[in-house]
């Protein structure tokens, strides 16, 4: 793995490479165990992929709304939304408000659904 600010991007290989005859391409982010890991270590891509998903569920659970109880609902939106926010949130030590930012606009809008504003 070849981590380094956009500054230095351009010295790293865009060539693939041949390990033991197969040939493997860089990428600019990669997966581990459900976090996203991008060249730079800021973690942007796993923000905006979290953030992503989350707002996809939110529509979902947006259509099931009036046919549930309210309990079960705030338990779905804990289980599927919140949970996934929660995944992995050492890694997001430090982060840039700007990122900061998308995460907390999934706790708003999951807040919102909840009490049907």
């Amino acid at each position: 793995m070849w981590c380094t600010t956009d500054r230095h991007q351009h010295q790293l290989p865009t060539a693939a490479l041949q390990i033991d005859g197969v040939s493997v391409a860089p990428l600019s982010s990669v997966r581990d165990l459900g976090i996203y890991i991008d060249a730079e270590l800021v973690m942007r891509t796993h923000v905006k992929k979290t953030a992503s998903r989350c707002f996809a569920v939110l529509r979902q659970l947006r259509q099931i709304r009036r046919y549930v109880s309210m309990d079960t609902f705030q338990e779905l939106v804990i289980a599927l939304v919140v949970t996934r926010l929660d995944y992995g949130n050492a890694v997001l030590t430090g982060l840039p408000v700007y990122l900061l930012r998308h995460l907390q606009s999934v706790l708003n809008a999951a807040a919102w659904l909840i009490l049907g504003l």
